[in-house]
């Protein structure tokens, strides 16, 4: 923790380069760039370096995104969200200076496991909802959470990471975002949309976790975004999966985004109060 302050308050922003991190092995490799973990040499902190390549950056047209999502990330500070501490570039390449979150993508985890138990799942939901309420409240509405952009750290935390359709407004927006399988009704009919495109997504993630795979996936793109305005929703027969969490799935996932469990309402329903594990959310 000292050392994580120490990287924090001698930040000299402008003035970070390459020399101040000693590089280990790769975490990941992207569209854009790839992601290493480093460790900063006066401090000895651990974190990681997402190298971001400025061809790819010209090639596809994505200095404003970018920016915005330096800009926004940088200014969020909540214990489920991941930290970005700061960036510096040379004449190729842009380093974003990212907390290291040491046990990876959710969606690894996922995976392996196939499904969640409803702990593990509530858990997480609440974690996630928990930073989504601190994010609005800043004006930011996130519009692409899914098991990839969720990281666990260490101490198997969550953390919501990639704030690249991120956006920080009061007014409603326009732009189609996001990842097939977790876009709400109104993005999917390209109408005006606000904060409630987020609170849509817990009920999606909330059903993937306890079930797989998400609700309305489907063989072909056509296929999903009709499931998804339809809200076709149904659930499998398995004893693993209680009333209680069908409920909170079924009030979240509604067509009219005025009617959708706010998300305070989402933290005080009764099964996440039953199921989620106050010692890894209380845990700072």
């Amino acid at each position: 923790m000292q050392s994580r302050k120490l990287l924090e308050e001698e930040s000299p922003k402008g003035k970070w380069s390459l020399r101040n991190f000693e590089i280990g092995k790769p975490l990941g490799k992207g569209k854009f760039g790839r992601v290493y973990v480093a460790r900063e040499v006066k401090s000895k902190y651990i974190v990681a370096l997402k190298i971001i390549f400025k061809e790819q950056i010209e090639k596809y047209r994505i200095h404003h995104q970018l920016r915005r999502e330096m800009e926004i990330q940088t200014t969020l500070k909540h214990p489920n969200i991941l930290r970005l501490f700061g960036w510096f570039h040379d004449d190729e390449r842009i380093f974003l200076i990212l907390e290291y979150a040491h046990n990876g993508e959710l969606y690894k985890e996922l995976r392996k496991k196939g499904h969640l138990t409803e702990r593990q799942a509530a858990t997480y939901i609440l974690s996630l909802t928990r930073a989504l309420v601190y994010c609005h409240e800043k004006h930011v509405i996130h519009r692409d959470i899914k098991p990839e952009n969720l990281l666990l750290d260490h101490e198997g935390r969550l953390k919501i990471a990639d704030f690249g359709w991120s956006v920080q407004s009061r007014s409603k927006r326009h732009t189609m975002c996001g990842t097939l399988d977790y876009l709400a009704p109104e993005m999917v009919e390209k109408k005006a949309h606000d904060y409630a495109v987020d609170n849509w997504t817990l009920g999606i993630l909330c059903y993937e976790f306890l079930y797989g795979v998400p609700p309305f996936e489907a063989e072909s793109q056509i296929e999903t975004f009709r499931r998804i305005t339809e809200v076709d929703l149904s659930f499998p027969p398995t004893p693993c999966v209680s009333s209680e969490a069908k409920n909170l799935i079924s009030r979240v996932s509604l067509y009219s985004y005025s009617k959708r469990l706010s998300l305070q309402k989402i933290m005080e329903h009764p099964w996440i109060n039953k199921n989620a594990d106050p010692i890894v959310i209380c845990n700072k």
